[in-house]
């Protein structure tokens, strides 16, 4: 519930209440931040030492990436191909940096810092917001507190991989997605938006089992075009 005080901020902002961009930040941030445990133990048990895992973690901090990484590795892949892979997966915060630095338009001095934190939830959260002040908010506020724990609990699942055990039965590999995909759900409105969004599921899934980690969420980013050239022709 928002409370008159919050009401009253809004009036005065002509945004949305700073405590309810926070909380919902906030949210976003613990929930994938816990995930850090699933790589830290996904990354020990490809044989990636603790340190080598941290510092994908401070350095790349982008999940799938780091999850496609390790994942090619424990199959035994090539390193370079693994990384080639990962790396051409992160490619997609590119295109979401486009649209970050028109909603943001952050000062110069930051944006070498903020790009760093421009992946999935960052960005589901700040579209979310309906103003710029209110999408800076909870672009930081889910970046640093996402940043802060996935770099955490990697540590620790790097060092506790034997006592956490099967990852997948706390269902910390699932967060993320889940995350994600609730975030994603209130904004798809048009119909457009909802031919793409279910083309790019069944691209997604039906490639998973035949192609390598990460490919399968390249191929679904073609939902877009396909749907709006289909578009284009009936109309």
């Amino acid at each position: 519930m928002v409370t008159e005080p919050e009401i009253r901020e809004t009036a005065a902002s002509g945004g949305r209440p700073r405590a309810a961009v926070v909380r919902d930040a906030l949210g976003v941030g613990v929930a994938v931040g816990l995930s850090g445990f699933a790589f830290g133990v996904t990354a020990a048990g490809a044989g990636i030492s603790t340190f080598q895992a941290c510092v994908l973690s401070l350095l790349v901090f982008t999940g799938a990436s780091q999850f496609a990484l390790v994942g090619a590795l424990a199959a035994g892949g090539n390193p370079f191909t693994a990384a080639a892979g990962a790396f051409f997966l992160g490619t997609r915060n590119a295109f979401y940096g486009l649209r970050l630095s028109q909603l943001l338009r952050l000062p110069r001095a930051v944006r070498p810092l903020a790009a760093h934190w421009v992946i999935d939830e960052t960005t589901a959260v700040a579209l979310a917001q309906p103003d710029r002040k209110s999408a800076r908010l909870g672009f930081t506020v889910t970046g640093l507190t996402l940043y802060a724990l996935w770099n955490i609990t990697t540590l620790l699942g790097a060092l506790g991989a034997e006592a956490i055990g099967d990852t997948r039965a706390w269902g910390l590999d699932a967060a993320g997605p889940a995350v994600f995909l609730a975030l994603l759900a209130p904004m798809l409105k048009t119909a457009t938006e909802r031919a793409v969004a279910a083309l790019a599921l069944v691209l997604g899934l039906g490639f998973l089992p035949v192609l390598p980690a990460g490919v399968p969420v390249l191929i679904a980013a073609l939902a877009a075009p396909a749907v709006l050239w289909l578009k284009g022709r009936r109309s």
